[in-house]
């Protein structure tokens, strides 16, 4: 694409609108699009709806897609794994189908995607990643490694370094049986999965350019 075209951007499973405020204030025809109503006060700019339908569309020049992680993260491996060595078949269905929707995103027919993810369970097989970030390379003094898969886009390049960061949430749920330190105890789903600023402004400068 020509530097300094205006883009039509899908920004998908976002409900917080946080890359989409940012693609609309560098001039960009963003929509953010989730099964849930927006929070980020703009529903001018929201499509509540199936994300797929409008990934398929043939209507966007570039999607960024935040596919729902709860059954594919490491994060869950208690459940997964229930009892050493043990897989838990419903736990698997559910994230086998998570796998099958992030796939039809990846594979959808736009010319630039990303997608963003925690680290995935080995079991589940996604693709290698693109590129791992964290929020203390965007300006934020915490950490929660972020993988991105990438098409037709550069890597992000790190904005603002800060050297002293801790953990956003445990590194996983023995975390506070250990007596870890992090910035969060109490937060929802919805919350953590949030896009920080410093990384929606990146994706938002950097990919449009």
């Amino acid at each position: 694409m020509e530097k300094n075209k205006i883009m039509k951007v899908l920004v998908g499973c976002e409900e917080s609108q946080a890359v989409t405020i940012e693609l609309r204030k560098l001039g960009h025809e963003a929509y953010s699009c989730d099964l849930l109503p927006c929070s980020g006060g703009h529903p001018e700019w929201h499509i509540q709806g199936d994300v797929l339908k409008e990934a398929y569309s043939g209507k966007y020049d570039m999607g960024i897609f935040f596919p729902p992680c709860t059954f594919m993260s490491r994060a869950g491996a208690r459940w997964m794994y229930p009892t050493a060595g043990n897989l838990c078949p419903e736990r698997l269905k559910k994230a086998m189908d998570a796998k099958d929707f992030f796939l039809k995103l990846k594979n959808a027919p736009i010319e630039k995607i990303s997608l963003e993810n925690p680290l995935p369970l080995k079991v589940v097989g996604l693709p290698k990643e693109t590129q791992t970030i964290q929020p203390y390379q965007f300006g934020h003094e915490f950490s929660k490694r972020t993988l991105l898969w990438l098409k037709n886009l550069p890597e992000l390049k790190p904005t603002n370094i800060k050297e002293n960061y801790a953990p956003y949430l445990p590194s996983n749920t023995g975390g506070k049986k250990r007596g870890q330190k992090y910035l969060h105890k109490n937060i929802s789903q919805i919350e953590s999965s949030k896009t920080f600023s410093g990384i929606a402004k990146a994706m938002s400068e950097q990919w449009t350019k």
